[in-house]
């Protein structure tokens, strides 16, 4: 199976043309900071609602959280992530 649509771009070629290297370097930060999420309530068995219950932040708001129609403050994602036992950690960027 090919990475190519009918177009003959990939998606990673479409994506750089239409994005700035920063803005690709967000989306994918923030992609992998909400998939720790999920991994992790998943991984306690926790349920969105549970977790509203013991964050303080609606389940609705988790909901669209995990799945991306909304980009959640650094409050409520701190928020989430002190039940689940993680934490946020600042490091150096790794470039490919």
């Amino acid at each position: 199976m090919s990475n190519r649509s009918s177009a003959g771009h990939t998606w990673k070629e479409v994506r750089n043309t239409l994005f700035s290297k920063e803005e690709i370097a967000e989306s994918d930060l923030r992609v992998a900071l909400i998939g720790e999420i999920i991994q992790a309530r998943r991984e306690r068995g926790i349920s969105q609602r549970q977790l509203g219950k013991i964050s303080g932040v609606k389940q609705p708001v988790i909901a669209r959280m995990e799945n991306g129609t909304s980009i959640p403050n650094l409050n409520t994602v701190i928020r989430v992530l002190a039940p689940l036992g993680k934490t946020l950690y600042i490091g150096d960027i790794k470039h490919d």
